[in-house]
């Protein structure tokens, strides 16, 4: 079950791949000891590296491997000749010191500049490790607190219960470790309890955002899996009797951690049921109520979502992300007031990335504010200028705007970029007409213009295909009716048909604000939600 974490997560494959390139060189160098002078035990070991920064331990974990199985050393201070063994074990291990300093340097040079671990206090997180390598232990034999997005905070001190509780932990395992180096049948236990602290020490010396992570047990749990099956096999082997015992506890225990993985593959099997748990097994954690809150407005239940965004923020008082999400959730709920003032705290906290200024301008345009999204739009391509979710709505907004120029040389600008951009090309191929200053095409005078009128031909224009066009048409009716339920709908149906699932939702909850009733805009929304399968409208980290 621990282990489902880290394979169900599908942004650490890296654990998975640094784990396998590290397991396969290790086998390579001790079943062809006669290729090591080739090297070819680094191949898989090099792409370890190239996965995840932790894999460059490998030097560690072979020298112990030499050091303990090959050479007969022994950890106790006093063994005789340990000098002599050390040596041999170090020149063994030499060329993948080497190699490993190599991809240290470039691991480095590949690191942007700005690149910031995280965490708050990298002392307290560091003497914080040992109670969390105690709860790693745990949960390879009893995986009960299992949680996608931990709640754990740093200990208060080093004299406080859990560092102490953690530093003896450490102290125990390792006094089992020189131990079991004394005699050649125990030093696999040995090697085993070594591999599982040196696995763990990248993320223990790293101060990382989350002082804990479930992911981070899968490379150490090699190494703790060989000593504990290691140490089993040496007590059925001297207590004969104990086997059929023994067989059938084994039996049990697989069979329970078949059980328990189901389980926790069904708790990843949904976006909806992984941050329900997360708020179930870790209800202090900011981040996880938010992001089911996410769910939730998915689904256009503002009012549950406003409900844990603000549970949230109790937690996570100083988070952009979730300052833009209250801002969408108020909007959602009509609440204009509201919704600024947490854009702009999201602006504030966040200044330099792009996300706070995009969905604030975002909410403006829908909000019939299009000139003020314009400088946040501007803004948020000053600072990043492949951000082109900003690029496509700046585009929108100039169309709608009556600013052709703007639009077209945005366009022009975002196909030098993206040369395939379908966006861009749309707006250069001429398909958007729409951009007179009601949104009228070209036969209709905006004298004769009336709001059915303009959703006629927002309905020809969806069923040409035509979805942004169909868009500008529907908003000139709304110009001109404000609570024009079938152009909200219509609204949702392009942007739906556009795969723009926000866009879509917001539209037709708009619409059923205005008609309960409505059919088609229900429709439409159980559509867009399905589609969306539970994303957040704004990014999650």
């Amino acid at each position: 079950p621990a282990n489902a974490e880290t394979v169900n997560y599908v942004v650490q494959r890296a654990d998975l791949y640094c784990t396998l390139g590290i397991v396969a060189g290790l086998l390579w160098f001790a079943a062809r000891p006669s290729q090591r002078r080739y090297g070819w035990y680094l191949l898989p070991v090099m792409l370890a590296y190239l996965s995840k920064p932790p894999a460059l331990i490998f030097p560690a974990i072979l020298l112990l491997y030499v050091f303990l199985l090959e050479q007969q050393g022994s950890l106790l201070v006093s063994e005789p000749a340990a000098g002599a063994k050390w040596k041999a074990a170090f020149r063994a291990a030499a060329p993948a010191l080497a190699v490993t300093a190599v991809f240290a340097l470039l691991q480095a040079r590949m690191t942007p500049a700005n690149f910031a671990p995280g965490a708050q206090s990298g002392w307290l997180y560091r003497i914080t490790q040992p109670y969390v390598a105690l709860y790693y232990f745990k949960s390879f034999f009893l995986p009960t607190e299992l949680s996608a997005d931990t709640d754990w905070s740093y200990v208060r001190g080093p004299f406080s219960t859990d560092a102490v509780v953690g530093f003896v932990f450490v102290a125990a395992l390792l006094a089992a470790a020189v131990w079991a180096s004394r005699r050649r049948d125990t030093r696999p236990i040995a090697f085993g309890l070594g591999w599982f602290f040196l696995a763990l020490l990248p993320t223990s010396l790293m101060p990382l955002a989350e002082v804990t992570n479930d992911h981070r047990m899968f490379f150490p749990f090699v190494g703790l899996a060989l000593a504990v099956m290691w140490g089993l096999r040496l007590a059925v082997a001297a207590h004969r009797r104990w086997l059929p015992a023994a067989v059938a506890a084994l039996a049990m225990v697989m069979v329970a951690e078949a059980i328990g993985t189901h389980q926790r593959n069904n708790v990843w099997r949904t976006d909806e049921s992984l941050w329900r748990d997360v708020t179930e097994k870790s209800p202090r954690n900011g981040r996880g109520l938010m992001n089911y809150g996410l769910i939730l407005m998915a689904r256009g239940d503002y009012t549950g979502a406003l409900a844990y965004f603000e549970q949230a923020l109790a937690y996570t008082p100083n988070y952009s992300t979730l300052e833009t999400n209250l801002g969408i959730a108020n909007a959602g709920l009509g609440r204009p007031g509201e919704a600024e003032r947490h854009f702009e705290r999201a602006v504030a906290l966040a200044p330099d990335t792009v996300d706070p200024y995009f969905f604030y301008a975002r909410w403006l345009r829908q909000a019939g504010q299009g000139p003020r999204s314009i400088a946040l739009l501007q803004t948020a391509l000053a600072k990043d200028r492949l951000a082109f979710d900003a690029r496509h709505l700046l585009m929108q907004v100039y169309a709608e705007q009556n600013n052709q120029a703007a639009a077209q040389s945005l366009a022009r600008e975002t196909l030098q970029l993206a040369p395939n951009d379908e966006v861009a090309r749309r707006y250069l191929s001429g398909e958007v007409t729409l951009a007179a200053a009601f949104g009228v095409p070209p036969a209709l005078h905006p004298a004769q213009a009336t709001p059915e009128l303009f959703l006629d031909e927002s309905l020809a224009l969806y069923q040409a295909k035509q979805y942004a066009q169909s868009i500008l048409a529907a908003r000139a009716a709304l110009k001109l009716r404000p609570d024009y339920p079938e152009a909200y709908n219509n609204i949702a149906a392009a942007n739906n048909a556009m795969g723009r699932w926000d866009d879509g939702i917001l539209a037709a909850n708009q619409a059923l604000k205005l008609n309960p009733n409505y059919t088609l805009a229900r429709n439409n929304l159980q559509w867009a939600l399905q589609q969306k399968s539970g994303q957040g409208a704004a990014k999650r980290p």
